[in-house]
């Protein structure tokens, strides 16, 4: 299968590519991204052929369907780091919260966070493509707390890589921060910016398209992707987990292989919902995606009424930082869907020219028969968070936002599935402050206050963070960035 581009080509780059040419390369012609030219079709004869299989089977059969360019050995070994998952046997458990109400948990891997679900296999394929090329990568980096830990995880030692991962300063929980300044192999720099994700993720795409930061780099003889969802080979493997959660509500019967479902998936830079997108135009059943945001409501907005429109819009910092994003990356996959490459060009310059895009009335209406949104404020999810875990369920402040949206948008009487992006330890202090009203709780502190609380253990790799040195103490301006990652080059 090759990739085609979001903006139509500029002649300057192949009207399409491979799979290992769009991961190792991620930006396309005008600023775009790739997307598949086709996507398989998964029908009920694929539902049935996997009702009995493993995640690593699914995920297996799925990524054949889409003939990428990788040694199956290389997609063998990249699927059995889903071995160090808590469970190898079930690396995403599905849980029910109530009658046609369930709870996805990505967060089982070894970050505690979904981005571990595909950085972990995309580390293992990307690393080994340069390897087999014998060339050397430059991994960028940006990341609103998640994403980060995930890649520098993911690539930390790994020959031919060496990544530098950028988050905003005061945008992420302490936990989080710890993951990656706390990191000590010798190929991963770690950037602390002064501003927002916004800043950080315009950073990397205007690197990732900077012919004079292109030019320092062949210099050194190396070459420059990306671990953000900008890049396919994050998408890919998202698709897999939004199948495997149907096919457990069916072995839990509460669908039959056809029936419809919702899945509410707490939304920023749009990757994790673009998974399901595709997943829903391959043939599962879905009845919509319900988008849940923050007060960073632009997507809400979006879908709502059509309109993008980041102008005079401050980026609030709320208590679900994961979704603290004003430009979601992501959208401009499903413009391409619904509307085409010569629209797709169009709206996306006058969002980055005039910071704002209007859908036509026809449209929206066709975004509309796909998506539903709402968005939670944060006193709402704190709410959420303590009248849930009254009735058994400890989750944290992203996964909140999606009850708001499942009492708003899911108005049909059939099940679903709410994805939980992360583990109650990522975001400890807003947890324990709507459990027991505690307030400027540090980390360590709200931990040990919900461990006994909620009479659950803190896991071991997030309490050694507190005694770990710290490594990487860099906060700069972002106009410096580019000087400090070829200092660090």
């Amino acid at each position: 299968m090759n990739f085609i581009q979001t903006r139509g080509c500029d002649e300057n780059k192949p009207a399409s590519v491979t799979f290992s040419q769009a991961i190792l390369s991620p930006i396309a012609s005008f600023g775009g991204l790739y997307v598949p030219e086709t996507l398989p079709e998964l029908g009920e004869v694929f539902l049935n052929k996997h009702l009995n299989s493993s995640y690593k089977e699914l995920a297996s059969d799925l990524l054949s369907r889409f003939e990428i360019d990788i040694d199956q050995s290389v997609i063998d070994e990249a699927l059995n780091l889903y071995d160090k998952f808590d469970d190898a046997s079930n690396p995403v458990p599905v849980v029910k919260i109530k009658d046609k109400l369930y709870v996805s948990e990505l967060y089982h891997g070894p970050t505690r966070a979904f981005k571990d679900m595909a950085l972990q296999p995309f580390g293992k394929i990307l690393s080994s493509v340069a390897q087999k090329r014998d060339e050397n990568y430059l991994i960028l980096a940006a990341t609103s707390g998640d994403t980060g830990p995930a890649a520098l995880e993911t690539f930390k030692n790994q020959k031919n890589i060496q990544v530098v991962c950028m988050y905003p300063a005061n945008g992420t929980s302490d936990v989080q921060r710890l993951q990656m300044v706390t990191e000590d192999a010798a190929n991963l720099k770690i950037i602390g910016i002064k501003g927002n994700f916004d800043d950080a993720q315009s950073a990397l795409k205007n690197l990732l398209s900077s012919p004079s930061f292109e030019e320092a780099l062949n210099e050194k003889n190396i070459s420059l992707s990306a671990a953000n969802s900008v890049n396919f080979g994050r998408i890919i493997f998202q698709i897999i987990y939004h199948i495997h959660n149907y096919l457990e509500l069916v072995r839990q019967d509460a669908v039959k292989i056809g029936e419809k479902v919702y899945l509410n998936v707490p939304s920023g830079n749009f990757g994790n919902v673009l998974g399901g997108y595709y997943a829903m135009l391959m043939g599962l059943p879905v009845e919509k995606l319900i988008i849940a945001s923050n007060e960073n409501n632009i997507l809400t907005r979006l879908i709502q009424t059509g309109v993008y429109d980041m102008r005079d819009q401050e980026l609030v910092l709320t208590t679900s930082p994961a979704m603290d994003i004003l430009k979601s990356s992501n959208v401009e996959r499903v413009l391409y869907g619904l509307y085409g490459a010569d629209r797709t060009r169009e709206l996306m310059h006058d969002l980055d020219t005039k910071k704002i895009y209007t859908l036509t009335s026809q449209e929206l209406i066709q975004l509309q028969e796909i998506f539903v949104a709402d968005f939670c404020s944060d006193d709402e999810g704190k709410m959420y968070i303590k009248d849930t875990f009254n009735n058994g369920y400890l989750m944290d402040p992203h996964t909140a936002t999606c009850f708001k949206a499942y009492e708003s948008c899911a108005t049909k009487d059939i099940p679903t599935i709410i994805y939980s992006t992360a583990e109650w330890t990522k975001f400890s202090p807003v947890i324990a402050n709507a459990l027991t009203g505690e307030e400027d709780t540090q980390d360590i502190v709200a931990l040990e206050s919900i461990s006994k609380t909620a009479n659950v253990e803190i896991p071991s790799m997030i309490n050694e963070l507190f005694n770990k040195k710290i490594v990487h103490d860099s906060v700069i301006e972002k106009e410096d960035i580019e000087k400090e990652i070829l200092k660090f080059l």
